[in-house]
Formats: structure tokens, sequence, C-alpha cells
């Protein structure tokens, strides 16, 4: 059950140089077991928010914030001093999705599917949890 947090959300990485607020709760999260996504978190998934469209706003750090576009992927931006994961989107200046361990607080919103099972890691299997799987990207 979601819960509701008090607005704007906030967050950052780990040595704080880079911080944002999103203004509207997010509509969704999920987990992702892709290969990149285990070896860039170095877990067995990735779990993240998705964000409304022009709901977030860097507060500070933009000069520090990275960014690996994989070809056919989303691009996945992270903070170049401490190398925390952040944010990802279509293009590093369209985030669409936070990473859920960058919020300072609950963000009220949680996981509810799994994707790129087909790709999950041996050494960790997946829980029995109830939530929806999808061998490739969710559909939609």
């Amino acid at each position: 059950m979601p819960t509701f947090p008090d607005m704007p959300l906030t967050g950052g990485c780990l040595c704080g140089a880079v911080r944002f607020e999103v203004s509207e709760p997010p509509p969704e999260a999920g987990y992702c077991h892709c290969t990149r996504c285990q070896r860039r978190t170095g877990s067995a998934a990735s779990a993240q928010a998705s964000v409304v469209p022009g709901s977030l706003r860097l507060r500070s750090g933009a000069a520090q914030l990275g960014a690996w576009q994989p070809p056919g992927g989303f691009a996945k931006l992270f903070c170049r001093e401490c190398g925390a994961h952040l944010f990802s989107g279509p293009a590093p200046d369209e985030i669409s999705t936070v990473r859920m361990g960058a919020f300072d607080g609950d963000p009220g919103v949680r996981p509810s599917y799994r994707q790129r099972v087909a790709t999950a890691a041996a050494w960790e299997p997946l829980p029995d949890d109830g939530l929806p799987r999808y061998d490739g990207p969710r559909p939609g």
C-alpha cells in the first residue's frame, strides 16, 4: 500500500555534491534484473521509481553529474565525486527514473513489477513476492 510522503521529496548522492528534489509523488517503481543493472549496482537488481516529467529539479551538483549512455539503453547518471548512481532516462537531459536508494526518506511508492528476469542473477533467486515478472522490459 503506498504511503503519502511530504512533498517535495529530496535526495542526493553519498558525498552530498548532488542534491535534488521531486515535486510530485512517483507514479510507480520496479526492479530491473538486467546484466547492466547488476554490474552497475553490484547487486542482483536495481530498484527505481519513475518520476513525472518536469517534477525533478537539481538543487546542486549539476557539474558533478556524469552520464554513460549504453548502445540501445537509457543513460545512467551518477556523481563523479563519490560514484553514487542516481538517475536514468532516454538521454542524459531526460531523467525519467530515480534510484530508490537516492531518496532521503520514504518516497511513498513501492516496487510493483520485476523486469528483465530472463537475465536475473543465478546467485540470488527471485523472491516469491507476487510481483508481475517480465522476461524482457515491462510492457507499456
